[in-house]
């Protein structure tokens, strides 16, 4: 099994992104869109990230798979982001996250072989999948549960 520290990721500035500087940490992975009725997720998103920044690291992957609602390029992204919601979060550089050319990212959180957890396919914008501090997938929920849900900030008690 590959480790999720090991999958080569952009940032949205185009810029390597290492997930093994964040071993430690929970890492929150959301496949994020400017365009979509839980858009407003991002509020409660960066709130969950400042307010945990010693246990949590929330990051943003743009996806425009669903229902075209992250059209933008990265440097919009990451205006929108900043202006709209003060995100200090990681984004991601804009990627896909479901079918057969989807980023190893999605794969390794997707699939049970090279997780060792569980299966999933993301239905939808602002899907999360929470991994452990030690890099195993812990658990994932679809975009109807919020940031703030005790499903998922009772793993920071």
């Amino acid at each position: 099994m590959k480790s999720i520290y090991e999958i080569p990721l952009k940032d949205i500035k185009g810029n390597p992104l290492d997930l093994s500087k964040f071993k430690g940490k929970y890492m929150l992975f959301v496949n994020v869109a400017s365009k979509c009725g839980f858009t407003k997720q991002y509020k409660e998103l960066q709130q969950l990230y400042v307010n945990n920044q010693d246990k949590i690291v929330v990051i943003g992957v743009p996806c425009n798979q669903f229902g075209n609602q992250e059209p933008g390029n990265e440097k919009q992204i990451s205006l929108f982001c900043s202006e709209k919601y003060n995100v200090s979060f990681p984004l991601t550089e804009k990627i896909k996250v479901r079918g057969s050319d989807k980023h190893m990212l999605y794969t390794w959180l997707t699939s049970k072989e090279l997780n060792g957890s569980k299966n999933s396919s993301v239905k939808w914008n602002f899907q999360k999948y929470l991994v452990s501090p030690e890099g195993n997938l812990v658990d994932y929920w679809y975009s109807l549960t919020n940031p703030s849900s005790s499903k998922i900030t009772n793993y920071l008690r």
